[in-house]
C-alpha cells in the first residue's frame, strides 16, 4: 500500500502544483489525466511547484497508481480507528471488517490482536462482501477467560486463553453486509457477544461454488449452499437478512460530510459498559508450604 507523491525523499505537500507532466506543460490540456494516461505502474516525471509559477519548480519522478480506493479505504480505516480513540479516551478499540475472504481476515488479525488491551471493541460489518472465514473470527471473538496466571517477582496478572476480548462488544452492519457478512451478526447475536447496530443486513447467504462460463464471455452461477437453524426449525437469513437490536440509518448528506451516526451510537452504546469492565484479579495470598 503505498501513495506515489508520498515517497519518500519527494517532500510533496499538500496544496502543491503539478505543473508538467513528462515535460507536457499541463495549461495545454483540458483535464489533466489526459497526460496520466496508461501511466499506471511507469515512471514519470512531474514538474512541482509551491505556486503555480515555473519560477522555482523542480522535477520529480513517480511511479502512478492503477487505482486509490485502498488509500481511501485506509484512510477511512484509520479515521474511524482515531475518532472512536478520542471519544473514549482510548478504552475502546475499532476494527473494520471488508469481506469474509483473506483480505478481511488480514485485516481483523491486523487490528484485533493490538487491541486486546481496550475496555471494549467496536467491530464494523458493513459493507462487508462476504466469503467464508467468519466461523474463524466468531471463534476469536467467542473466547472465554478460563483461568489466571502470575509468574515470579511480576505484578502483572495475564489470562488464559491470552488473545481474547475481556470487554464488551458490538457490531456494526448495514444493507452491505452480504453473504458471510450476513452469517457473521447472526453467529453473534446466537451468541450473546453484544449488541448490533445499524440497519437490516443484504440478506443474502445461499451460496454458490464457482461460475460455468458462456462462449460470449458471460457465466451462470448456481445455489448450491443454504444454512438453516442449529434445531433444524427453519430456514435462516435468506430474503430478509439481520434485524439490528437498535435501528439507527445513516444520513447520505452527513456521512459525506464525516457524520457517522452509525459509528457515533456504537461509541454510546460501548460507554456505558466500560464502568462495568474487571480487571483481571490479583493473585491470592501465596501457600506456605514450609510446613
Amino acid at each position: 500500500l503505498r501513495s506515489p507523491l508520498r515517497e519518500v525523499g519527494l517532500n510533496i505537500s499538500e496544496g502543491s502544483y503539478i505543473l508538467a507532466v513528462d515535460g507536457k506543460d499541463c495549461k495545454d490540456y483540458s483535464d489533466f489525466y489526459e497526460l496520466m494516461f496508461n501511466k499506471a505502474g511507469k515512471y514519470v516525471s512531474l514538474t512541482i511547484n509551491e505556486s503555480a509559477s515555473t519560477d522555482g519548480a523542480r522535477e520529480v519522478i513517480v511511479k502512478p497508481i492503477a487505482d486509490e480506493s485502498k488509500l481511501y479505504y485506509y484512510n477511512w480505516v484509520q479515521g474511524n480507528i482515531d475518532k472512536v480513540s478520542k471519544a473514549t479516551d482510548g478504552q475502546v478499540g475499532y476494527i473494520h471488517i471488508p469481506d469474509m475472504g483473506r483480505g478481511g481476515l488480514n485485516e481483523f488479525v491486523k487490528y484485533f490482536y493490538p487491541q486486546l488491551n481496550k475496555k471494549a471493541l467496536i467491530i464494523d460489518d458493513r459493507g462487508n462482501g462476504g466469503g467464508n472465514v467468519s466461523p474463524m473470527l466468531i471463534e476469536r471473538l467467542r473466547r472465554k477467560m478460563t483461568r489466571a496466571n502470575t509468574l515470579r517477582n511480576s505484578s502483572i496478572s495475564t489470562q488464559t486463553p491470552t488473545k481474547m476480548m475481556r470487554g464488551e462488544m458490538v457490531l456494526l452492519v448495514n444493507g452491505y453486509s452480504a453473504s458471510d457478512g450476513d452469517l457473521f451478526p447472526y453467529s453473534f447475536r446466537k451468541h450473546g457477544l453484544g449488541k448490533i447496530i445499524g440497519t437490516r443486513t443484504w440478506g443474502g447467504v445461499v451460496g454458490i461454488r464457482g461460475s460455468l462460463p458462456f462462449i460470449d464471455g458471460g457465466n451462470l452461477t448456481r445455489p448450491e449452499f443454504a444454512s438453516y437453524s442449529s434445531d433444524g426449525a427453519e430456514w435462516i437469513i435468506e430474503g430478509h437478512g439481520i434485524d439490528p437490536d437498535i435501528v439507527v440509518e445513516n444520513d447520505p448528506t452527513r456521512e459525506f460530510m464525516g457524520i457517522d451516526q452509525q459509528l457515533n451510537r456504537a461509541i454510546e452504546e460501548v460507554l456505558k459498559t466500560i464502568d462495568d469492565y474487571k480487571e483481571l484479579p490479583p493473585p491470592p495470598p501465596y501457600p506456605v508450604k514450609a510446613k
